[in-house]
């Protein structure tokens, strides 16, 4: 079976839609996908709330400040405090495009395997208890490489 991998590195909504819009044309296409999330791709496999239990001073302040959630991702561009974002969710709603929580959704119907990247998950002070219950895999490069290895599509996002 031919494979796909995506490092998703970015947290920013347009660049999560592209990295999910992609792993889910290709588990359509019955590809194995493989996902990785880290650094700020890790906001999307966050609970939707601010704060955390696990870390330091430091690490906390990251998270308050930084908050998770697919419903909660800034654009990469044209942000404007959140006004670009809320316009762009108003026209994907009203010409019917997936929002990332639907995105998500789809990718782990058809099987997408994610995995987040525990070393970021401790420099950035994120527990288990932070992120959703359905991640597949709590693991390091080394095995996202072990996927990467085998992929005829490898993509960083």
């Amino acid at each position: 079976m031919d494979k796909a991998t995506i490092i998703v590195f970015s947290g920013d909504m347009d660049r999560v839609m592209a990295a999910f819009n992609i792993a889910v044309g290709a588990a359509s296409s019955g590809m194995e996908v493989t996902m990785l999330f880290t650094f700020w791709g890790l906001n999307v496999l966050r609970k939707d709330r601010t704060g955390s239990r696990a870390g330091g001073m430091m690490q906390k302040m990251l998270t308050w400040m930084n908050r998770g959630g697919t419903e909660n991702l800034p654009m990469s561009r044209f942000n404007m405090s959140g006004m670009g974002t809320w316009m762009m969710k108003k026209l994907m709603k009203r010409y019917s495009m997936p929002s990332v929580k639907e995105l998500y959704t789809t990718a782990k119907q058809l099987g997408v395997k994610m995995i987040a990247c525990t070393i970021t998950m401790g420099v950035m002070g994120i527990g288990k208890e932070d992120l959703v219950d359905d991640i597949d895999e709590f693991a390091g490069v080394i095995t996202y490489i072990k996927d990467a290895r085998e992929s005829k599509i490898n993509l960083f996002i």
